[in-house]
Parts: structure tokens; sequence; C-alpha cells
């Protein structure tokens, strides 16, 4: 049973092993991939088109370029912030936050969309 205790929850989350993190870092897919594939969210990988649904930097497009699991976030083209002495740092942007709009595609991805959509 999982404790409903926030402390709890919380130690949870950040001591989970990455390889199982990685399923924390999903994304809903639009309403086009939604009815291709028939599944709701995917795990965000490097190469993806995503929108940035809200945020400093809602309605932008732009394709992963890192996908960081020890912190569990994102980093998007085009989401640089300049800092007070002038050089541009990137925004990570956590993947709740992002729309999936084109999938970078692989054997791996494949295999998993094919699984899930023949599923009940």
């Amino acid at each position: 049973m999982v404790s409903k205790q926030p402390r709890k929850q919380r130690l949870a989350l950040y001591s989970v092993s990455l390889h199982t993190r990685h399923k924390l870092l999903s994304a809903p897919l639009s309403r086009e991939l939604r009815e291709k594939y028939k599944t709701r969210s995917l795990p965000v990988r490097k190469g993806d088109r995503v929108r940035v649904l809200s945020g400093d930097f809602k309605k932008l497009e732009g394709d992963v370029v890192e996908v960081n699991t020890k912190q569990g976030v994102i980093q998007v083209e085009g989401t640089s912030v300049a800092k007070a002495d002038g050089t541009q740092i990137t925004e990570m942007i956590r993947p709740s936050n992002v729309l999936l709009l084109r999938l970078a595609e692989d054997r791996e991805r494949a295999r998993i969309l094919e699984r899930r959509s023949t599923g009940g």
C-alpha cells in the first residue's frame, strides 16, 4: 500500500531508480497521435517535437534536445533565457507541461506503440 503522507510520497519519488524514473517523464500526446496510436501519453525522448503548454514559453514548438532523468526535466530547443551578465542558458521544462506533436521513431518505440494499440 502506498502511503498518503506527503513526506513518504516525496521520498519515494526522489529515491526511485533511474530506469523507473524514465516512466515519470511522460507527456500527453496530441489528438492526432492519440487517435493514431490509441494511447494517451508516452515518455519523452530526444528528438520528439513538442509544444509547451504552460510557463514562460507557452505555445512554443520545438524539438527535445535533452532528457534529464535525474532531475526529471527536459530541454526544448528555443527555450533560452538571458542571465544578468548577458549569457544565455536554456530553461528546463517538466514533461507534464508539454504536448507531444511528433515522435522520434525507432524500433523499440514502434514495438511499444504496437503493443499499446492492440491492448484492451
